[in-house]
């Protein structure tokens, strides 16, 4: 049972200043999720940092962020939504501040992990809000308008911090948040009503509050994603070792802790008896690894080799966010009527001709002649592919369990981007101050981008032979 909450309506103030503070807070952690890795060739520089403190600056707050998701969204449940979504605001504005501030890497580092935390707090509530506090009848509405508006700050995050970098400093991609975040409180304070799921909070439990888990699952990541990390610097030193160790051991006891807690754990494993949801998310986790081992290099690569700007660096992939927000719908449309094999088969296909493009980018490049081919056609893949997908996974479980197949979702496209911004350096012989030899970073570059196409490919590959069409509640098909 939820508790009842005024059924807002999208033409009200009410209405609109919900919808205002949703927006501005998605939009925060959408823009540090985007405008960093056009940063990191800058305060690479000025903090003298090397490829493993730019791995990390990148995979602290994904980390967090894959790890804590799901229990960020049951806390609000139980504790109130517009509560922890407000202290969520107000930990991810202190956190940015910490990171603006920071005078080295290791500074930053632990800035960007608690950044990543306050993330995890208010990325679920922001939709949980709208979600619970809508009238039925505009709901759809108001979420539709939070996802093309958050979608729209997607867009402009590299082109506002390329501009804030080049005219400032790399530091104030992170103090923007500031003024961001005081609207966010202010609008929230305002117009939020409060609403919670009363049944948890009277039995103090309910579905994904489950903190054994989330800390067993930000253990696995943090074990594995160190050792890949260091291991170019440490070799297999007894440090890399037993962070894999560590890793390996902390999935298996998170398999066997989430079995044993049933249908309360944060993940139930019952879940993956639909083999569609697991198949689904393991190309989940494939693509998106392919999508943040491209963007983590372009980004250094196109500075650093190339000889763009912050700003021409943060235009060069806004095409690619332009398609998808556009096209989205229409490929929904399209999986709603063919079924998603064929959309889920062809979008990687179509990325990873865009990929073994701009592997031919080199000094001297053309913006309109040698980069935008590839990013269009990477664009043009993807927006195949994320839409279908995310409407597969929800098909493919019960109805109770949308929420949670949704979250675990989305953790599982941010452990993918993790794991490849911790590998990929690694596989192609990228370490210390590499990124800032030309020669070097054009090979490292080069690699990346057949990696990042072989993992588009083999999701291919893994749509045509096992994704088919969901039935609902996740029954076969």
């Amino acid at each position: 049972m939820t508790a009842p909450a005024p059924a807002l309506r999208t033409g009200s103030a009410a209405g609109r200043g919900t919808l205002l503070a949703a927006i501005l807070a998605s939009g925060m952690v959408f823009l540090d999720s985007t405008v960093v890795n056009v940063a990191l060739p800058r305060l690479g520089a000025e903090l003298d940092a090397t490829v493993a403190s730019l791995q990390w600056t990148v995979n602290g707050y994904l980390l967090m962020l894959a790890a804590f998701v799901l229990l960020g969204g049951a806390l609000g449940d139980r504790f109130g939504r517009r509560r922890v979504f407000l202290i969520g605001v107000a930990w991810f504005a202190v956190a940015s501040v910490l990171c603006g501030l920071a005078q080295g890497t290791g500074w930053l580092v632990a800035a960007r992990f608690l950044q990543g935390a306050g993330g995890a707090l208010l990325t679920p509530g922001s939709l949980s809000v709208l979600q619970a506090s809508f009238h039925p009848d505009d709901r759809g509405k108001a979420i539709g308008t939070w996802s093309g508006l958050s979608g729209v700050s997607t867009a402009l995050g590299p082109l506002l911090g390329g501009w804030l970098i080049d005219t400032l400093s790399w530091r104030w991609i992170f103090f923007v948040n500031l003024p961001l975040a005081v609207g966010v409180v202010l609008a929230a304070m305002r117009w939020v009503p409060e609403s919670r799921d009363e049944a948890a909070s009277r039995t103090g439990g309910g579905r994904g509050f489950d903190v054994a888990g989330a800390l067993l699952g930000a253990l696995a990541l943090g074990g594995v994603t160190y050792a890949l990390i260091d291991a170019p610097a440490q070799g297999a030193s007894p440090a890399v070792l037993a962070a894999a160790v560590v890793g390996v051991v902390a999935v298996v006891v998170f398999v066997l802790v989430e079995r044993r807690r049933g249908d309360t754990a944060m993940l139930p494993t019952g879940l993956f008896s639909s083999r569609l949801f697991s198949v689904l998310n393991v190309f989940t986790v494939v693509v998106y690894a392919a999508l943040g081992g491209f963007t983590f290099f372009l980004a250094v690569y196109l500075q650093n080799v190339v000889g763009w700007s912050a700003l021409l660096t943060g235009l060069a992939t806004v095409p690619m966010t332009l398609l998808l927000l556009v096209g989205s719908p229409r490929a929904g449309a399209l999986s709603a009527r063919i079924g998603p094999r064929l959309p889920l088969t062809v979008g990687p296909v179509v990325a990873a001709a865009g990929l073994l493009l701009l592997r031919r980018v080199g000094p001297g490049a053309s913006y309109w002649v040698d980069v935008l081919p590839g990013v269009a056609l990477f664009g043009a893949g993807l927006t195949l592919v994320v839409a279908p997908l995310t409407t597969s996974v929800l098909g493919a479980v019960a109805d109770r369990f949308a929420g949670v197949a949704s979250g675990f979702n989305n953790a599982a496209s941010r452990a993918g981007g993790l794991l490849a911004v911790a590998a990929l350096p690694l596989l192609v012989g990228l370490s210390g101050t590499g990124y800032e030899q030309k020669g070097a970073l054009a090979d490292a570059y080069r690699g990346a981008m057949a990696w990042c196409a072989g993992l588009l490919l083999a999701g291919a590959l893994l749509a045509v032979v096992l994704i088919h069409r969901p039935v609902k509640g996740g029954a076969p098909s």
